[in-house]
């Protein structure tokens, strides 16, 4: 059990840079807000793109940041689904890391053009649906000039502002992440990674509904289950990626935490199981075409 306490202490702190970062820009953006009211970068034509591509790098914390963004209002949901799509925690790192196994190595690149592809479908289809969705420029720019967001922390000194401050949110979310990671990691303790494993083994559609909700598990676990799980020949190539592709569970965490976006983030997870789970089947169903997986 005390390996479960420090996994998650190790989880967590490798979300804290992340969430330090962002609570930064958040500061920023909140003090120079004009510098993104022409909505080039976090709400532009390319956000989705550039969120789909940012979500490829395989490092934990990206789904953390693209909640707290979308929480402030300075992305919009299809960017955010882009990137929730397209991280996968360690995944890549991995297969990569597998040096002894052909099938892991070969998966790399398909695993990161599907999931891109996905993630950039998904994130363009639901910004055009939602094209009414209005960002923090766009609520700031209705009001009168010189409208105050609350956050200025007027005579403050600047290394209070954006340092102090956002180091104790960030404290704060990480508090909240290892009790979520701990939690999970007891559940997997007692459970077991190679029993979680082992009852992968079904027939090609009834995987991908399990590794879906294998996927969804909030800590790096999650992703070492299904790798393993498919380095080992227990899943197949498309029940990886569909687990992988809705494997945000703490960006999740993040939207659940907020009792306003407790809705739409609960829409956000159907919609993206649903999109893993049926990816997953069809993928599974062309494996034949493609052997090497």
């Amino acid at each position: 059990m005390l390996n479960v306490f420090v996994d998650a202490i190790i989880d967590t702190l490798k979300v804290l840079p992340f969430l330090l970062v962002i609570y930064i820009i958040i500061e920023v953006i909140e003090h120079r807000t004009r510098v993104f009211n022409d909505r080039t970068i976090l709400q532009g034509n390319f956000a989705p793109l550039i969120g789909s591509a940012a979500g490829l790098v395989p490092l934990c914390g990206f789904s953390v940041m693209a909640a707290k963004l979308y929480e402030k209002k300075y992305i919009r949901t299809g960017t955010l689904l882009a990137v929730f799509i397209a991280t996968s925690d360690e995944a890549v790192i991995l297969l990569l890391s597998n040096v002894t196994s052909a099938r892991s190595l070969s998966a790399v690149l398909p695993l990161l053009l599907i999931k891109f592809v996905l993630a950039l479908a998904t994130g363009y289809a639901a910004n055009a649906i939602l094209s009414g969705e209005k960002t923090a420029a766009e609520q700031t720019a209705e009001k009168a000039p010189g409208y105050s967001c609350g956050h200025e922390h007027e005579g403050d000194p600047p290394w209070k502002t954006y340092f102090l401050l956002p180091l104790l949110h960030a404290l704060k979310i990480s508090a909240y992440l290892f009790a979520i990671n701990f939690l999970f990691g007891a559940l997997i303790y007692w459970v077991g990674e190679d029993r979680i494993a082992a009852s992968l083994a079904v027939n090609p559609y009834l995987q991908p509904l399990i590794t879906s909700a294998v996927g969804l598990i909030p800590s790096c676990a999650s992703s070492v289950i299904l790798t393993s799980a498919y380095s080992n020949g227990i899943i197949l190539f498309g029940s990886m990626t569909a687990g992988l592709t809705v494997n945000a569970g703490m960006g999740f965490m993040i939207l659940l935490k907020n009792p306003k976006l407790i809705k739409s983030g609960l829409a956000m997870l159907a919609v993206l199981y649903v999109i893993s789970y049926l990816g997953g089947i069809a993928i599974n169903a062309l494996l034949p075409f493609f052997p090497f997986l």
